[in-house]
């Protein structure tokens, strides 16, 4: 379980920053392409303690959803097309991959006959990118999902947002843990009923 755990972060991860990084470089930045990060290298993307520490943490804690977090793709918002549109579309091609990912092999699993130890693996695989989905698109600074509510917000409501992802990632894992009671229910219910769309199958 660990061994699939692990594989599917890596993985998972690595390709969710990727598609940040190719996002914005279609999109007319070089940033990412300039800091090597518009690659599928894991080495490039990986964060010791976010990526690999705190979801296995969550595993060993028994949470119902294991996520993390890479290093983030760095990208100038200013430098890409459609102003803070394009950067929202830069930010969503994350959780978008693990979105596809998830439906893509979860219809494979669905629909096609596999051993039960590669039945358990993928189903693993799905679980997990359907968790960094769902937590990715949470509207809260500095997730993927605030730059699609920034986009949206007027000026002074940018402002208050801009000053809450001066915290980074590690005020928004603070702050989770802080509410974890509250955050965790709901995470598992929206990947477990997009899991069994999927899958068609409980596996929450």
């Amino acid at each position: 379980m660990l061994v699939a755990y692990i594989v599917t972060l890596i993985i998972s991860l690595t390709i969710h920053e990727f598609s940040h990084a190719w996002a914005g470089h279609a999109l007319g930045d070089v940033t990412a392409k300039r800091e090597g990060r518009l690659t599928l290298n894991p080495m490039a993307h990986i964060d010791p303690l976010f990526t690999l520490a705190l979801p296995l943490l969550l595993i060993i804690a028994g949470s119902p959803v294991v996520f993390g977090a890479a290093k983030p793709v760095p990208f100038n918002p200013y430098a890409v097309r459609y102003g803070k549109w394009g950067a929202a579309l830069v930010a969503v091609a994350g959780p978008a991959s693990n979105l596809i990912m998830a439906v893509f092999v979860g219809l494979y699993v669905r629909f096609l006959p596999l051993p039960e130890i590669a039945n358990q693996f993928l189903t693993i695989f799905v679980v997990v990118n359907l968790g960094f989905f769902v937590f990715n698109m949470l509207p809260i600074p500095p997730l993927d999902g605030s730059r699609v509510l920034y986009a949206a917000m007027p000026p002074a409501g940018q402002d208050i947002m801009d000053r809450i992802e001066g915290f980074g990632i590690g005020g928004i894992m603070l702050i989770l843990f802080v509410f974890y009671r509250f955050f965790s229910p709901l995470i598992a219910n929206a990947v477990g009923a997009l899991a069994y769309l999927i899958l068609g199958q409980r596996v929450l």
